[in-house]
C-alpha cells in the first residue's frame, strides 16, 4: 500500500471517538509516526487494532498491557520515557 493511503487509514484509525484516545493518538500520530521505523510503524498500527475499552484502561493506567511491544509504545505515545 503507498505509503500516503497508509498515512491516512493510520490517521482514521486513531480517531477512536473517546475524547482521552482521540487526545492521545491523533497529535501523536502527526507528529510521531512518519519518522518511526517500519517495525514500530506496524507496533503502532497493531496496537491501534486493540478495543476501545482494553486502550482506555492501557493509555489511562488502569491496567498494564501484557504484551511488550504494545506497553513499550503506549509509554512511547504518552510521552513518557521508557524503562
Amino acid at each position: 500500500m503507498p505509503e500516503p493511503m497508509k498515512i491516512a487509514r493510520v490517521r482514521w484509525a486513531c480517531r477512536r471517538g473517546m475524547l482521552e484516545l482521540d487526545v492521545l493518538l491523533q497529535p501523536f500520530v502527526e507528529l510521531h509516526y512518519e519518522a518511526m521505523s517500519n517495525a514500530d510503524k506496524d507496533i503502532f498500527v497493531k496496537l491501534l487494532e486493540s478495543e476501545d475499552p482494553e486502550l482506555f484502561a492501557w493509555f489511562m493506567g488502569h491496567e498494564i498491557c501484557k504484551d511488550p511491544e504494545f506497553a513499550k509504545m503506549i509509554i512511547r505515545v504518552r510521552g513518557r520515557p521508557a524503562a
